[in-house]
């Protein structure tokens, strides 16, 4: 499964609330579909995964759901998270009722983690929106709240009108794309980076200065991507549904990189592999 990472919502004065634990690797379940979205997640609890991320959005919630129930684990043992769709964040009610229909869709009593999947649109719902998570937090229907794809002015923002800030802020990192700057801005409001797209979408494993660095330590270059993630206190979802990659991108756990870090660390280029809301205004 690998380590456990304590997780809490800083409020206003300073102090920490709603405190849990969130594994810091799990299987990213984004544009897995249908029966393939609930073999995916059956061979991932049965190696050993205990953090599945999935979101209304991509239509696999109840997928996700069958899998859990189907696979015998105690609903207490897996960390599930899921988000609230962007054009369903307009609002205190909406939220709410968005987040109901999330845990029927799963079949769940609860989230472990429930985001605003992207800041809304309009400025004006950013406020309500977040209300509303904090009732869903206060009320039970999820054990913590947070945000993906929220930039650093973004996230000082919500400094304004927060009462638990955001214990998550997903967005997408990896060896070529390392955002040092949002990832200290989503520490300093008390939360944890959490990357997606740890493969950049697979379009950067052919990298060939990547190839060889994961040659010299004996690895994949997924292996690599994955535990870099990991070294830099990321909560890291890769997503896969092949079996063998599953198991692989797990044993990323067991990498030592250290003798390879500055290789890996200077491949950064910048290279933003698809949605990024982070810079919108």
């Amino acid at each position: 499964m690998g380590p456990l990472l304590p997780l809490s919502h800083t409020t206003p004065d300073g102090a920490k609330s709603y405190e849990s634990e969130i594994p810091q690797f799990g299987l990213g379940v984004f544009l897995a579909n249908g029966p393939d979205c609930k073999q995916a997640v059956l061979w991932a609890l049965d190696a050993g995964y205990r953090h599945i991320d999935t979101a209304r959005a991509y239509d696999n919630e109840r997928q996700v759901g069958e899998a859990i129930l189907e696979s015998g684990i105690d609903r207490s043992e897996i960390f599930v998270t899921s988000k609230l769709r962007r054009f369903h964040a307009v609002g205190h009610e909406e939220t709410i009722h968005r987040c109901k229909e999330s845990l029927e869709n799963l079949g769940l009593e609860y989230l472990d983690l429930f985001l605003v999947h992207a800041p809304p649109k309009d400025p004006y719902h950013r406020k309500p929106t977040w209300q509303g998570m904090e009732e869903c937090l206060e009320t039970g229907l999820v054990r913590a709240i947070g945000v993906s794809n929220y930039g650093a002015h973004h996230l000082d923002h919500m400094r304004s009108y927060a009462r638990y800030l955001p214990s998550v802020n997903q967005f997408e990192v990896h060896p070529w794309l390392q955002r040092p700057g949002l990832r200290a801005a989503t520490e300093a409001i008390g939360a944890i980076p959490e990357a997606y797209s740890p493969l950049a979408r697979g379009k950067k494993l052919d990298d060939p200065v990547l190839s060889s660095i994961a040659k010299k330590i004996g690895a994949s270059p997924a292996q690599v991507a994955i535990k870099w993630c990991l070294e830099q206190g990321c909560i890291t979802i890769p997503k896969s549904t092949n079996k063998n990659r599953i198991e692989e991108n797990l044993a990323a756990l067991n990498l030592d990189i250290s003798p390879v870090m500055a290789e890996i660390s200077s491949l950064e280029d910048n290279f933003v592999s698809g949605w990024d809301p982070t810079a919108e205004p």
